[in-house]
C-alpha cells in the first residue's frame, strides 16, 4: 500500500494551496507499511497569521448572505464530496490505515451528510416574536465570528465536515487544524468548499502541532474553539481558550459501558460490543469498552463472540475483503499492547487476541478479556485500541452504578428485550450520547457530545447550531419611554 499522497503544499489558505519549509516539518507515515507517504511543514506565526486575517474578511462577506444563499454552497459541498467518495475513501484509507471497506461508507460519506443537513436548515435559522403587551420583542441568531477546529486522528475528514458545515452554516467562518497524524484529507474538503461556491479564506487549513493548536485558540480574532481529542489536551486548550472568554466545544474522551441483560438478542448484543470495540480497530472514542454482561449469559456471549471474531480479515486496507485495519502508529500499537499486558497481569482472562498480529504494520489482533473488575486498569483507563473488558453484573441497580463510576460521560449502550427497562437504565446513566439495542450509530440529525470529563457541547443536531450561533435580543417599545425623573 505504499503510495505518495503527497499534496500541493501543506496549508490552504484564502481559497489557495500556500507553502513555507520554514516550518518544522511533518512525516505522514503509513500504519501500514511504515513508510512515508507524504511530508509538510508546521504552520509558522505569519502562516497563522495569514489564515485568520482571511477568515475574518471572508466572513464579514459569508455572514452578510442569506441563509439560503449559504445553503446552497454547503449542499453543492456535498454534492461534490459524494461524487468523489471513493477517491476520498482511499486517501482517508491510506492516511489513517482504516479498511476502504469502512471509509466508503463512514467517513467522507458521513462528512458529505453533514454538509447536506446543515446546508438544508441553513435558511431556517430564523429568531422568535415575543408579544409584551402593547411592546413586543424578537430575537435574532446571530454567528460568532471566525471559529477554529481542531481534529482528532481517528475521522479526519468527518470530523472536519460535522465542525465546517454547522459553523459555515451560521454565518461563521473556520480555520480549522488537523491532527497531525492525518493530515490529507481536510485540505480535500477546503478545496471542495471553494469549487462549491464558498468565498476564498471561509474555510482554512492549517498544519501543525501542539503550538499551532494553542496560537488559534489564544488569538484575539477566534470567537470559538471546537476540539475533537483526548482529555489532556482538551484541558489545555479550554484553559487557552477561557483566557479570552471563547466559546467552547470539547469532544474529549470515554470508557463508556454497554450493558447486556440476559434477555437481549445475543447476536444483536455481539454485533453491538463488535462495533463499539474493534470497528476502526477500537480507535473510536465513543466505544463501550466496558461490556457488562448478565452473569446467566456471560459464557454463552463470550463462546458466540469468539466465533463471530473469526470473521476478522486484516491485511491491506485498500482490499475491500479487509475488515479489519492497523492501529495509527507504531507508538499507539505500543500503547495498547502494554494494557493487554497490564490486563493479563491484573488476573484478566484472556478469550482471543491479546498479541501483535503476524502481519506487516501496526495490526493488533481483536483482544477480548473477561473476568474483569472494576478497579483493573482495562476497566478504568481509555485503551483506544481493540480491547474488550467483558465484566459480570447480576441486577439492575448495582450494573447502573458500576457504570456511571467513572470519570467519563461521552457514551452508554443497553441491549434488553424490556423497553420499559431499556428506557429506565438509558434514563439513570451518566453520558450524553446513548443507544438502546444498538451501538455506536452516529447519524447528523443527533446531537453527539458526552458529560463530566468527556466534554461539553454537542456537535451535530440543531444543538451544534446552538454552540455555533449566538442569540441578540431586541424590544420594541411602540409607546411612550417613561422615567421616574
Amino acid at each position: 500500500m505504499t503510495a505518495s499522497c503527497q499534496p500541493p503544499a501543506s496549508h490552504f489558505i484564502d481559497g489557495r494551496y500556500v507553502e513555507d519549509t520554514a516550518g518544522d516539518p511533518i512525516a505522514v507515515i503509513s500504519p501500514v507499511t511504515g513508510a512515508e507517504i507524504a511530508r509538510l511543514h508546521a504552520a509558522t506565526p505569519a502562516l497563522i497569521d495569514q489564515a485568520l486575517e482571511a477568515a475574518t474578511r471572508a466572513q464579514t462577506d459569508w455572514a452578510a448572505r442569506s441563509g439560503k444563499e449559504r445553503g446552497r454552497v454547503l449542499r453543492r459541498a456535498a454534492e461534490i464530496m459524494r461524487a468523489r467518495n471513493r477517491d476520498l475513501s482511499v486517501l482517508e484509507t491510506q492516511d489513517t490505515g482504516k479498511p476502504l471497506q469502512e471509509t466508503l461508507v463512514a467517513d467522507a460519506a458521513s462528512g458529505a451528510d453533514a454538509l447536506e443537513h446543515f446546508g438544508s436548515i441553513a435558511a431556517g435559522l430564523t429568531g422568535e416574536h415575543i408579544p409584551l403587551g402593547g411592546d413586543f420583542a424578537f430575537t435574532v441568531r446571530e454567528p460568532l465570528g471566525v471559529c477554529v477546529g481542531i481534529g482528532a486522528w481517528n475521522y479526519p475528514i468527518q470530523i472536519a465536515s460535522w465542525k465546517a458545515a454547522p459553523a459555515l452554516a451560521c454565518g461563521n467562518a473556520m480555520v480549522f487544524k488537523p491532527s497531525e497524524m492525518t493530515p490529507l484529507s481536510a485540505l480535500k474538503l477546503a478545496e471542495i468548499l471553494i469549487e462549491a461556491g464558498a468565498p476564498a479564506g471561509l474555510f482554512n487549513v492549517v498544519q501543525g502541532m501542539g503550538p499551532v493548536g494553542a496560537a488559534l485558540s489564544t488569538d484575539a480574532r477566534v470567537a470559538k474553539v471546537s476540539l475533537t481529542g483526548s482529555v489532556p489536551t482538551g484541558r489545555r486548550v479550554y484553559t487557552a481558550a477561557a483566557e479570552g472568554l471563547k466559546h467552547v466545544t470539547m469532544e474529549l474522551g470515554g470508557k463508556s459501558p454497554l450493558i447486556v441483560f440476559d434477555d437481549a438478542d445475543i447476536e444483536n448484543a455481539i454485533s453491538g460490543a463488535i462495533l463499539g470495540n474493534f470497528y476502526s480497530s477500537g480507535q473510536i472514542c465513543s466505544n463501550g469498552t466496558r461490556v457488562f454482561v448478565q452473569k446467566g449469559i456471560k459464557e454463552k456471549f463470550l463462546a458466540r463472540l469468539t466465533e463471530r471474531l473469526q470473521g476478522v480479515v486484516m491485511g491491506d486496507p485498500l482490499d475491500e475483503a479487509v475488515n479489519f485495519g492497523p492501529l495509527i502508529s507504531t507508538a499507539q500499537m505500543e500503547k495498547v499492547l502494554s494494557y493487554i499486558e497490564i490486563g493479563k497481569t491484573e488476573g484478566a482472562r484472556l478469550i482471543t487476541g491479546g498479541h501483535r498480529a503476524d502481519l506487516n504494520g501496526c495490526f493488533v489482533e481483536p483482544t477480548v478479556f473477561a473476568d474483569v473488575t472494576d478497579q483493573m486498569t482495562i476497566a478504568r483507563e481509555e485503551i483506544f485500541g481493540p480491547v474488550m473488558a467483558v465484566l459480570d453484573f447480576e441486577a439492575e441497580e448495582e450494573v447502573i452504578a458500576r457504570a456511571n463510576d467513572t470519570q467519563f460521560g461521552l457514551a452508554a449502550g443497553v441491549f434488553t428485550a424490556d423497553l420499559s427497562r431499556a428506557h429506565r437504565v438509558i434514563g439513570q446513566l451518566k453520558a450524553g450520547t446513548t443507544w438502546i439495542n444498538t451501538y455506536n450509530l452516529t447519524p447528523v440529525e443527533m446531537p453527539f457530545g458526552g458529560v463530566k470529563a468527556s466534554g461539553f457541547g454537542r456537535e451535530n443536531g440543531w444543538a451544534a447550531i446552538e454552540h455555533y450561533s449566538q442569540l441578540k435580543s431586541v424590544y420594541v417599545a411602540l409607546g411612550a419611554t417613561e422615567a421616574p425623573y
